[in-house]
């Protein structure tokens, strides 16, 4: 029916004298992967599943949304409005599923995320796996359907492109650095090809060292682990992904100086937690006040 439609208004339009080709909605136009070869980018990570949350980050000029699906109750089903929020904002939907599964990465990916993070990667076939649930062949074996948002169900248009090279060149595949054993196996890891950042939790990498050091950078085993990702990740032009926790200048810039490419500027809930701590204390001097009275 849609596509009869579609073929019913360019009809219109040519009888109209219209000489040009037909609008195309460029509603889901990827665009992160262009921006990471100019400069850092920058997002938040979203826990409260909040499509007005995103939508501000939009309003904000940030640059993508790190949608959580691994330490909430949120499945990547109920992604679907965040998703929506992201594209409407112009800000990358990049979807945090909870593990390798190549069944939710390819939803995922099909619900309109521009990327996929996947958590605590510690083998060759945990990595391997985050590119065949993402990459059409001959770069994975992401199954193919054309009724899916991501396709535009059947009528979106690319140029100079078609819908299994343009997800495969535009969308990112982003496992996390997390445990020491991603250190320990780097070399075999890295050597996966297909992978468009890697994503280091500073915090549960040091948990993974039975470190209290939360998302410090700082620590010695912690820093050493970042720069030896640099080492990898630079050469062969894969981001890193890092979070800036405060989200302040001197956090990002430190972050940048270490070579991160992806700062993730803390999270809604970090941030509304900060705020509830300073209204607590604020009301404890309210309250002070009045009993001195």
């Amino acid at each position: 029916m849609m596509k009869a439609l579609k073929r019913l208004i360019e009809e219109i339009i040519r009888k109209e004298g219209y000489n040009g080709n037909m609008m195309t909605n460029t509603f889901f136009k990827n665009n992160l992967k262009e921006k990471m070869k100019k400069r850092p980018v920058f997002g938040m990570t979203i826990c409260s599943g909040s499509p007005a949350i995103i939508e501000m980050l939009g309003y904000g000029g940030l640059d993508f949304a790190f949608i959580d699906t691994e330490h909430n109750s949120n499945g990547v089903g109920d992604c679907r409005e965040l998703i929506l929020a992201a594209r409407m904002g112009n800000v990358a939907p990049l979807v945090r599923v909870g593990s390798p599964d190549e069944v939710e990465i390819r939803k995922a990916l099909e619900l309109g995320a521009e990327g996929v993070i996947i958590p605590h990667i510690k083998t060759v076939e945990e990595m391997e796996a985050c590119v065949r649930g993402a990459k059409f062949p001959p770069l994975g074996r992401r199954g193919l359907d054309f009724g899916v948002r991501s396709a535009g169900y059947g009528l979106r248009e690319y140029e100079n492109s078609d819908y299994i090279s343009y997800s495969n060149d535009t969308e990112l595949v982003i496992p996390m650095m997390e445990d020491f054993e991603f250190t320990a196996r780097m070399d075999e890891l890295m050597a996966v090809p297909g992978i468009d950042a890697i994503n280091f939790g500073p915090a549960d990498y040091a948990n993974s060292l039975a470190l209290r050091t939360g998302y410090s950078t700082d620590e010695p085993q912690v820093y050493d682990a970042l720069q030896k990702l640099r080492a990898y990740c630079e050469p062969k032009g894969i981001g890193i992904m890092a979070p800036a926790n405060p989200p302040t200048l001197e956090s990002a810039m430190d972050l940048i100086h270490k070579g991160a490419t992806m700062i993730i500027m803390s999270s809604d809930f970090n941030i509304w937690s900060a705020s509830v701590r300073s209204i607590r204390e604020e009301i404890g001097k309210v309250l002070k006040a009045q009993a001195q009275k």
